[in-house]
Order: C-alpha cells, then structure tokens, then sequence
C-alpha cells in the first residue's frame, strides 16, 4: 500500500509510540504500579530506552507526579525519563489513546469516577494527619512497632532508605515527604468511590486522612466506600462509620478514637470547593 500523506498529529503519535525515550538516572527501577511503594519489576540503567505505552498520575517523585508504563508492562517515574516535557506525551493509562484498561494503578475497583479527582489535600487535612501522625525526625517504630518517619511516612526499606531527605528531617522537610505520600492514598480512594459520589475538599481530606491511617486495602473491602458508593448521605456514613476505625493490633487506641472524631468533625465542616469526582 502506498501511502502519499499523513497528518502532524498521527506522525507525532506514531514517533512516540516507537521511539524510545531515554532513562536519565542511575539504577532507576520500573515497578508494578506508580508509586515507590509498588514491587520493582525491572530496573534500567542510564542511557536505556523505553518506549511508553501510556501515562498516569502517581506518587511524586522529585516534584514531578507523572509514571510511565513502559514496554516491560511497569511504571517508571517519570523524573527520570527524558521526554523533554513534565506533561502528558502519551495517552492517559485507562484512557481513549492510552492503554485501555490499566488505571495506572493496583487494586482498582474500576468505579473512579474519572481523572479529574484532586490529589493534593486542603491545608485543613495535612494539619489533621499532622496532629495525629506526630513529628519523628528519624526512622523509629510507631505504636504498634512498624518503622515510620516524618508525619507517618511508613518505610519501605531499611532505615528508609528510600526517602530523599537527610535524617534528622526538619519539620518542613517532613511536611514535604507527607505531601509526596498522600496522594497514593487519594489515587486509591477516588478509585474505590464511584463517579456518582460527590465529595468536598474536606471531606475527601478527612476520607484521605483515613485511608492513610487504615490502608487501601482496609479502605476499599470497607462498609464506608460501599456505603458511599450505594449513594447513601456522605455526612450520615462517614458520622457512623468513621468511628468503627479505633483498633490498632486488637486494641482500642484513645489516639484512633480522638482521630476518627477530628476527621468526622472536618468531613462534615462546610465547603463549596469541590473534589471529588472532579477537583473544582
């Protein structure tokens, strides 16, 4: 077949979709999902080239929240790929021109309400996790022995080796780790809520609040979300639901009881600032 012509657009495209983008870190891995939290499938050496399938909202890395997926099916963050841009150069994983199917990230539910959900939380909900995770300027056991640092930061390798910043953390430096931690957890939960669940910005920072205290797993298998996603009164669920959130290993912690109440307070505090399902 002969072809005489073909549009600028479909000839960019075609180009992103073949040509590989070139890797611009030292051992930079590729993991199952977007966020340093996820397993690393591979990991590529500077110079490498990847060829990007699509591209997603993750964890930020390096105050850039874009990953990859790239050729070997995982996400690399995209700080480190040379695209020339900190914006989309392919279609959005999940999306028309992307790769149809994949939110971008493990244990959707496939009921997101769309992309548009916002990921950074008011000042109102990083001051309650604050209050409630405490300040710990070097990795120490939390309550129930797991290691955290900073404003509840849980660490994913020895001696939190993941983390940037030098220990002892200042408090600024632990407000910007909680920053870059907290929208894993509002990824997860607009992925669990339905696009018919309407939420304010804070009351999807006290939901936030919660899914970063309990998990996303916890979150998701919870009669909160199915609740919420039955269309039952935000207001109504998170007052009688939150509070069930108290036990920390088999044992009720008057901190959990004192958080569930301050995030019930916030989630049902008035705002006319939209977040959820899009962030207005």
């Amino acid at each position: 077949m002969k072809i005489t012509a073909i549009s600028a657009i479909a000839l960019a495209t075609l180009s992103q979709l073949v040509s590989g983008y070139t890797i611009n870190g030292d051992s930079v891995n590729c993991r199952s999902g977007p966020g340093t939290s996820n397993g690393v499938v591979r990991t590529y050496s500077r110079g490498d080239d990847v060829t990007l399938s699509c591209q997603t909202e993750g964890e930020t890395v390096k105050g850039d929240s874009l990953w990859g997926k790239t050729q070997d099916g995982c996400y690399v963050a995209d700080y480190y790929v040379q695209t020339g841009t900190s914006s989309y150069v392919v279609g959005k994983c999940g999306a028309s021109g992307g790769d149809s199917g994949d939110s971008g990230n493990s244990g959707s539910s496939g009921n997101t309400g769309g992309s548009g959900f916002c990921k950074a939380l008011n000042a109102a909900s990083i001051s309650l996790i604050k209050e409630f995770e405490g300040f710990v300027p070097s990795p120490s056991p939390d309550p129930i022995g797991l290691p955290t640092v900073g404003y509840g930061h849980l660490c994913q390798s020895k001696g939190c080796g993941e983390v940037s910043y030098g220990f002892p953390l200042s408090e600024s430096s632990a407000e910007a780790l909680l920053k870059n931690d907290t929208p894993k957890y509002s990824t997860c939960l607009g992925e669990m809520l339905k696009g018919s669940v309407t939420l304010n910005d804070n009351q999807w920072g006290a939901l936030t609040s919660w899914v970063f205290n309990v998990g996303c797993g916890n979150a998701k298998s919870s009669t909160l979300v199915s609740r919420l996603n039955a269309g039952e009164s935000p207001n109504d669920v998170a007052s009688a639901e939150l509070p069930q959130w108290r036990l920390a290993g088999g044992r009720v912690f008057d901190g959990l009881v004192r958080r569930r109440a301050a995030e019930v307070k916030l989630f049902t505090t008035p705002s006319s600032s939209q977040a959820f399902p899009s962030c207005q």
